[in-house]
């Protein structure tokens, strides 16, 4: 995209919205940006030190001169701007279609509901090991936290980007093509911004192979029933290399030419009628995963690395030595015999269920935040099981209490911290306390690392 001369309007000033404009201008376009709230006297400085005009505390008509827009992936379609662009008939776009005109390196794609951060960075990891002995650089980008935007720029057409994309970004893509896209899973979330519809929840993820073609791969979740059922039961035909994986044997015995699998401890691959180990259970077993949904990681890692061209010994390397990811199922610390569980990445029931699968013996659960049409239902049979007791926070506590009363005992807490001292005091020894929210955080946190970094603290002066 040649944007010299271009009058374009970025809104939302945070994180991606800013990396946009800056890009944007820097390549000859004439930007403006639109923020609903106020600008930090930071972000003010970074629109001023580039020539880039902006206003604040509300979004004029300004917004519409312009040959298109970009908007910041938390604006949903249904606001009132976009739907004033949309209305113009102006072109919308994302960031990280942006980022991908002046992308010139490789790039790996990952999206899904669950296991995205997780396994792109251990994609990262893998391909950092590579790129040590080849001589090209990896890039960690999107939603995982640093914008495409403000990397695209810097990279050699023999780098590699890895970008965890959420539906949201993946919105407002057009032209944006990995050349390997991995879909983790999709189960319900987000569905109140797509009005309780999972088609369309799942049609934003699908956006991330639309530009696909010949050269390029596709991997996915060959257990994941909708995904299963998109790309092999209903034998649709797509214009690219498609790549499944599966807990086990099943993917290999569906007829597919090719996948990767895990059995007996070991990630192998299969292609056509060939079996080859390509990560032992020695190997395997010697890193930090655990639960199946990390053996999940692992194989949509390792598929990716495969279809890349990684070397195996960077692959073993990086795998055998990873030690996880902050704020997934996270160990804290023991005290008096309790262990101490972060895991405030769970922000959908699906990654809840996960969690309270993989942690062993009983539990003591903190949970809620902002509910996004949660049926915590599905949670009974484990709950009943597993969990000691329910302490419940946010906006959702008072769902959560509703939803579990006489399955388990359940407390209300007015704040993390309260709910962390009341968990201190109903957790028995040999027991586990996870904190595994299965909601947004934004009802009490700036997002879901602050609400992590703030329960690891307050876990931290307990007993002090």
């Amino acid at each position: 995209m040649d944007v010299k001369g271009k009058k374009i309007s970025v809104i939302g000033a945070r994180r991606s919205g800013l990396a946009a404009a800056e890009l944007l201008c820097a390549r000859g376009a004439t930007v403006f940006v639109s923020e609903l709230g106020r600008l930090s006297p930071a972000e003010e400085e970074r629109l001023a030190a580039r020539g880039i005009a902006w206003e604040e505390g509300g979004h004029s008509g300004r917004v519409t001169e312009a040959d298109f827009c970009v908007v910041s992936p938390g604006i949903p379609r249904t606001a009132e701007v976009v739907r004033q662009v949309l209305g113009r008939g102006l072109p919308l776009f994302s960031e990280i279609e942006v980022a991908g005109w002046f992308c010139r390196a490789r790039v790996a794609g990952i999206t899904g509901t669950d296991g995205k951060t997780t396994t792109a960075t251990l994609l990262h990891r893998i391909a950092e090991a590579d790129g040590a002995k080849k001589g090209y650089r990896a890039f960690s980008a999107g939603n995982i936290g640093v914008p495409f935007s403000s990397l695209a720029a810097d990279m050699a057409p023999g780098d590699l980007a890895v970008v965890e994309l959420s539906s949201y970004q993946l919105e407002g893509c057009v032209s944006f093509r990995p050349d390997v896209s991995v879909i983790t899973n999709i189960t319900p979330d987000h569905l109140d911004r797509y009005n309780g519809d999972m088609a369309a929840y799942a049609a934003a993820k699908y956006r991330i192979y639309a530009a696909q073609g010949p050269t390029d791969t596709l991997v996915y979740n060959y257990d994941d029933p909708m995904l299963r059922e998109h790309f092999h039961a209903a034998r649709r035909v797509f214009p690219f290399r498609i790549v499944p994986f599966g807990s086990g044997e099943e993917v290999v015995r569906s007829g597919v030419s090719e996948a990767f699998f895990f059995g007996e401890g070991a990630i192998s691959r299969w292609n056509r009628g060939t079996v080859e180990q390509v990560i032992g259970g020695g190997d395997f077993l010697k890193s930090s995963f655990r639960g199946q949904h990390n053996i999940y990681n692992a194989l949509a890692a390792v598929a990716a690395s495969d279809s890349l061209g990684i070397s195996r010994d960077a692959l073993r390397s990086a795998l055998s030595e990873f030690s996880g990811v902050e704020h997934r199922q996270e160990f804290v610390r023991s005290l008096d015999g309790v262990d101490w569980i972060n895991d405030s990445k769970a922000t959908n029931i699906n990654a809840l269920l996960q969690a309270l699968n993989a942690v062993p013996g009983r539990i003591v659960l903190i949970a809620g935040g902002r509910d996004k049409g949660n049926d915590y239902s599905v949670l009974d049979p484990v709950v009943r099981r597993k969990v000691a007791a329910i302490i419940a926070i946010g906006e959702s506590r008072e769902k959560i209490m509703r939803s579990f009363a006489g399955i388990t005992p359940a407390i209300q807490a007015e704040s993390l911290e309260e709910a962390v001292d009341l968990a201190r005091k109903t957790a028995g020894q040999g027991e586990t306390v996870l904190f595994s929210p299965g909601c947004a955080s934004f009802d009490m946190f700036e997002n879901f690392e602050e609400r992590g970094r703030l329960f690891k603290h307050y876990t931290g002066e307990l007993g002090s």
